[in-house]
Order: C-alpha cells, then sequence, then structure tokens
C-alpha cells in the first residue's frame, strides 16, 4: 500500500516527482499556486504551464492551498523555488501531522535562503521553523535530474541526504519500482552546496558555449568547456568545505560532478540557456544590475535559479575569504561590470599565464 504524499510545487521539477511517485502506487496531492495549474491538472491531467507535453496520472490531484495539501500526509514533498520556499513553509506549519512530527519532510529545491546576516543552506532555516524532533531528520534531494526526463521515465539517480540515515533509506523506498536511483547521502551540507552552485557555474558555461558557437577565430572549443567545468567542480567544493562538507566524494559523484556535468550540457538547463541568452541576445539590457534583475526576474519568462544563487554565493566567498573566479565573474557579469567575453577571455588567459 502507498504513501499519503503532499507535493508542495508544481513547478516542472513538483509535478515530474508527483508523477513518478503516483506511478509508485502512492497517493500523490500537488500544490500548485496558479489557478490554471490546479484546473489544468484536475481536468486534463496535463501542467501545460510548467511541463507540457507530459500526461500525468488521473489519480494526482492538486489544490490551491498548501496547508490542505500538506494535512494528513506520511511525506511532504517541498519543491517551491529557493526565493518563495519560505514563505510557502509558513503556511503549511500548522498541519497537525507537522506539528506532531508524524510526517517526513523532504526538499527537493535547490539553492540559499537569504538572512540579515548571510545566505543560509535550506535545511539550517526549515529546521529552525519546524517543529524541535525534525533536526536531523528532514532529506535533502538532489542530483542529476532534468524534469522533462525523469517525467518520462529515463534513468535517473539521486542523493538524499540526511543526518538520520534511516530517513534516506525510506526515500528511496518511496521510488521503488520507478527509473529513479536513490543512494543515501550523510552529508547534508555538501550536498546542498552542490546543489546551489552548479547553476551559477552552468550559466558561466552557457556564455562560454555561446561564445565558442559565434566566434570567428575558433578560439574555444569542447575542451575549453571542460576546462571551465573542472575549474567550477573546484569552486563549488572550496565553498562546500568552507561551509562544513563533511565527505569529499560528494563532489566526485552524483551531487556534485554529476549534476554540475547535465546542467552545464543538457538543452533542458535553464542557466545553460540563460548564460547562452546573455551572449545571443543580449538579455540583460533592460535590468541596470544584478539587484535590477533580481527584483524584476519573472520578466524572464523563466526562473534561472543560478541568477538568485550568484550574489548569495558572493556574499558567502566574501565572508569566508574565498576566491571563486568562475562564480564571482558571473555575479560581476550579472551586475553589468563586465562583459561574457572579456570576462572569460581574461579568466582563461589567467589560467594560462597560472602555470607558464
Amino acid at each position: 500500500m502507498g504513501e499519503r504524499i503532499g507535493v508542495i510545487g508544481a513547478g516542472a521539477w513538483g509535478t515530474a516527482i508527483a508523477k513518478v511517485l503516483a506511478d509508485c502506487g502512492h497517493d500523490v496531492t500537488l500544490w500548485a499556486n496558479e489557478p490554471d495549474v490546479v484546473e489544468s491538472v484536475n481536468s486534463s491531467h496535463l501542467n501545460g504551464r510548467f511541463l507540457p507535453e507530459v500526461l500525468l496520472p488521473a489519480s494526482i490531484r492538486a489544490e490551491g492551498d498548501p496547508l490542505a495539501v500538506a494535512t494528513g500526509k506520511d511525506v511532504i514533498v517541498l519543491a517551491v523555488p529557493s526565493p518563495f520556499l519560505m514563505r510557502v513553509v509558513r503556511r503549511i506549519l500548522a498541519a497537525p501531522n507537522i506539528m506532531e512530527g508524524e510526517s517526513l519532510v523532504t526538499v527537493v529545491t535547490k539553492g540559499f535562503i537569504p538572512s540579515p546576516t548571510a545566505p543560509r543552506l535550506i535545511l539550517d532555516t526549515l529546521e529552525d521553523h519546524l517543529p524541535g524532533f525534525y533536526r536531523g531528520n528532514t532529506v535533502y534531494i538532489s542530483g542529476p535530474s532534468h524534469a522533462e526526463e525523469v517525467a518520462r521515465g529515463r534513468l535517473t539517480g539521486l542523493a538524499a541526504a540526511c543526518e538520520n540515515p534511516r530517513n534516506a533509506i525510506r526515500v528511496r523506498g518511496l521510488f521503488k519500482g520507478s527509473r529513479i536511483l536513490v543512494f543515501p547521502s550523510l552529508d547534508t551540507t555538501g550536498v546542498q552546496v552542490c546543489g546551489a552552485t552548479k547553476n551559477v557555474v552552468a550559466i558561466a558555461f552557457g556564455m562560454l558555449d555561446a561564445i565558442k558557437e559565434d566566434s570567428s577565430q575558433d578560439e574555444f572549443g569542447d575542451n575549453t568547456e571542460s576546462l571551465l567545468l573542472a575549474a567550477g567542480l573546484n569552486e563549488m567544493q572550496s565553498l562546500g568545505i568552507a561551509l562544513g562538507a563533511t565527505h569529499p566524494e560528494t563532489f566526485s559523484s552524483l551531487a556534485g560532478v554529476g549534476d554540475l556535468d547535465v546542467t552545464c550540457r543538457s538543452v533542458h538547463g535553464r542557466n545553460r540557456r540563460f548564460g547562452r541568452e546573455i551572449v545571443g541576445k543580449n538579455i540583460l539590457a533592460p535590468f541596470r544590475d544584478h539587484d535590477d534583475l533580481l527584483a524584476r526576474i519573472g520578466e524572464l519568462g523563466y526562473l534561472p535559479e543560478g541568477a538568485v544563487a550568484a550574489k548569495e554565493v558572493a556574499i558567502l566567498a566574501a565572508q569566508k575569504g574565498l576566491d571563486l573566479p568562475i562564480m564571482g565573474g558571473v555575479r560581476r557579469i550579472l551586475n553589468r561590470e563586465i562583459e561574457p567575453r572579456a570576462f572569460l577571455e581574461g579568466y582563461l588567459d589567467g589560467l594560462g599565464a597560472s602555470l607558464g
């Protein structure tokens, strides 16, 4: 018999997770902020706004009240984008099953949570708001997992990180019979940092990809992109270690290099797309600086989460005394301080000079 699961967030990723869990025989309810998504899921079993052309199981029900979706559930999956996550979490805290610690709370959101002092990891912030017995028992799920492929049943690996290994193993059981393979991890910090920072590197990768295509000088190629990817991974690990990551292998496995590679190279990647459009479509032209971009980010028509994380990474790097040139360069580009080609040429030339 399946579990009662509430998925909070009906974007592409939340909808894909809901579909897989429903296909596994669970009783799934999906919260959507948009009335048209609620109507579409319930009437035509489609989420045409965020995951078009994927037919959803008729058993999935959508609702517009997050508290109703969270109430009475064995498992709650939080899939709201990081800038809006805690606002929604506060609306579900009154669910009796949360107040009594009866629900397993899992998170698939990637990014950091702003705070007055510094950006914080998602689980740290979430556990400060949940009842005390959730501390160390919430599960963070991440890995190379484009929603479009997950929803179509393509084999995918995910890391489920939790200080309580039994909860990570329980998550693995939720997906039994699906094409999602779940690998438990104890490194909650490392997995979260990977999930947030890989999007920033992917913006740089997208910019390099567009420059490579348009270059008449044939100066950049696939080798250059792999160089950037590897250097970006080193920056992710540097920040992760500074924030308390416990397992170096986190960065060389699914949550790290696996997720970074698919985010950088896949046509489904929003952050790669954003980087390409910065170069190819001058998409930053309407915005004064990075803060203006973040204030009006809805005008893009999609959410490149790396644009949000770039500012947060810059704050953390400054506090920890870290030199993260790729992610810092993305921040400078979004702040209209430097052009993408000038930054990438300067950065890559600098790498060569340092080895000369």
